[in-house]
């Protein structure tokens, strides 16, 4: 009798219970399905059209990975090119970048995207005058085409400091000779 005086009551507490029962089922069901490893044998290969010949094989290649191929830094750079040391660009244009701008305090340097921002120098010979460099790296190998150099320079007029132009191969000088510090560094290092 008691079910009777409680009507629906009961009913619906049944019904909730068998639900989050089967909800509890299908969840413990799911995790330790998830938890298996199924090794079904074989290797992960991937199609590689540009490779296939002419038939009915197909070529496969190794997997790139989550990361590509190379991983999460990128392919190893040879040896003889002075790359690699943990850095995103080459360690030798880096190292000879920091070499030839070390006289002038340093507002950025990201190794890994390969820029580097000086801040202001005054020289003690021009005390009215202010130059200012951005240093990009481009890429891994030791080329003259993987470095970029921005010069800034700016004059004190009437107290407050105005941008002037800058000789036009001064970019182009200093790049040279960041360029020259990395062979002497790199034979340096092969000696």
């Amino acid at each position: 009798m008691k079910v009777a005086a409680m009507g629906g009551g009961a009913r619906r507490e049944g019904s909730w219970a068998r639900r989050m029962l089967a909800v509890a089922a299908v969840l413990a069901l799911g995790l330790s399905v998830t938890g298996c490893n199924f090794d079904l044998g074989g290797e992960a290969k991937y199609p590689s059209p540009n490779k296939q010949k002419p038939g009915p094989t197909v070529q496969y290649e190794d997997d790139p990975g989550v990361f590509g191929a190379g991983g999460l830094f990128g392919p190893d750079a040879p040896e003889d090119q002075g790359g690699g040391g943990g850095i995103g660009v080459n360690n030798l244009l880096w190292r000879a970048s920091l070499d030839t701008v070390s006289f002038m305090p340093l507002v950025s340097a990201d190794p890994f995207g390969g820029v580097i921002i000086t801040d202001w120098y005054t020289p003690p010979s021009a005390p009215d005058e202010r130059f200012k460099i951005n240093i990009y790296i481009l890429g891994r190998a030791l080329r003259a085409d993987g470095l970029r150099a921005s010069v800034f320079r700016q004059q004190m007029q009437s107290g407050t400091w105005v941008d002037a132009p800058v000789a036009l191969n001064t970019a182009t000088d200093l790049e040279n000779a960041i360029l020259t510090r990395a062979r002497q560094m790199r034979l340096a290092g092969s000696q």
